[in-house]
């Protein structure tokens, strides 16, 4: 096939950029998405959960059923930007606006990289899109929902690629076949408020909490797991909320987060969060409560043909060989992994989320054409 009649994926990438589809509002996202999908012999389904709006697309019958996947919404564009973040202009060869990376444009480079794969015919099984407005925001009423859904209603998917900024150095050189789960807690310890010169009055609630703090961190939770770097607790917050020196305080409250691998699940981690509080507590007559503001499921997907399937297209679009990698915080991937094999390959993750946020319009191109790439050798 001509290179000069490939669909160029840049027009539609604009075109998604300039929708301001801040997380969770649709604002016609998804509509030029099924219009364009419904014209390339896509069967469209809507599913909307409370706010959000999601979409998934079948092109055949028969599996496998290959599914691209990924998110339509974007973070706040904040303040200080060049240029308008939902104009998608592009100068000096560079796209600028929110989603250029994370990750209108990765979606459109499938829906260009599918157009371009179909003029050869049709799949040797079902190509699918899964895509929803939730992803940068609580991730409940998205991706998750929208996979209970399908498997109620007795759909599979065989395998997904989703098209997160992956790339550090040039565009291609990581996939990501795992990412590391996150637990966020609240810890809070409730003594007696009194005088500082009367303790034996009063229950200081600072000193059980700092104890489950050391406690909790002096503890190395492991040296990592296959395809994973080692687990991390960080304490990102100690408040107490006392403006006076000479005051013991009732109530102390400290915020945590650990980004585990498969070593630990959020349950087990909970329970000796607990313990250790729980035993600090009870040594200084204090109460102690736990609250969870977030927890992420981890992934991991072996190494092997599918990973091995998606080298390979690398390697023949861009000439390099990437690595596999599990960096990086979490992605509606979790989800997937219940389902089916999932890997992550996109562009560079440089200024994702950042003012002015770009990438270079021709990899966005080369990135369609690897992915065509992928669906030729998965089809083969």
């Amino acid at each position: 096939m001509d290179a000069r009649t490939l669909t160029d994926p840049i027009p539609l990438a604009q075109a998604l950029m300039r929708r301001p589809s801040v997380t969770p509002d649709e604002v016609g996202v998804m509509d030029l998405t099924q219009s364009k999908l419904e014209a390339l012999g896509f069967r469209v389904k809507r599913y909307k959960f409370g706010l959000v709006d999601n979409l998934y697309a079948r092109l055949g019958e028969a599996r496998p059923n290959f599914c691209f996947a990924g998110h339509l919404d974007v973070v706040p564009p904040g303040e200080g930007w060049a240029s308008d973040p939902f104009a998608a202009e592009i100068r000096d060869g560079l796209l600028y606006g929110r989603g250029a990376t994370d990750m209108k444009t990765a979606i459109a480079a499938m829906i260009a990289a599918t157009e371009n794969f179909l003029h050869h015919g049709a799949p040797r099984g079902s190509i699918s899109f899964l895509l929803t407005c939730d992803e940068e925001g609580p991730a409940v009423d998205g991706t998750k929902r929208v996979l209970e859904a399908l498997a109620s209603e007795g759909e599979a998917i065989d395998h997904c690629l989703i098209g997160e900024p992956t790339s550090e150095a040039r565009v291609g050189d990581v996939i990501k076949n795992g990412r590391r789960g996150s637990l966020n807690v609240v810890l809070t310890m409730e003594g007696k408020q009194g005088h500082v010169a009367y303790p034996h009055r009063a229950r200081n609630p600072v000193t059980p909490l700092v104890e489950t703090l050391a406690s909790l961190k002096a503890r190395r939770l492991d040296d990592g797991a296959p395809g994973f770097d080692p687990s991390n607790l960080e304490v990102t917050s100690v408040d107490v909320g006392n403006p006076a020196h000479n005051v013991i305080p009732r109530k102390a409250m400290a915020k945590l987060n650990i980004r585990f691998n498969t070593n630990h699940t959020a349950e087990t981690l909970l329970a000796w969060i607990d313990e250790t509080a729980n035993a600090a507590a009870t040594r200084a007559g204090a109460a102690y409560s736990r609250t969870i503001s977030s927890q992420s499921l981890c992934f991991y997907t072996e190494p092997g043909a599918f990973t091995d399937l998606l080298r390979a297209a690398v390697q023949d679009t861009f000439g390099i060989t990437p690595e596999l990698a599990t960096t990086g915080g979490t992605s509606d991937a979790r989800f997937f992994r219940l389902y089916c094999p999932v890997a992550e390959l996109g562009l560079r993750n440089e200024t994702a989320h950042m003012v002015d946020e770009h990438c270079a319009v021709e990899d966005v191109r080369t990135l369609a054409r690897c992915y065509e790439t992928v669906l030729r050798r998965y089809f083969a």
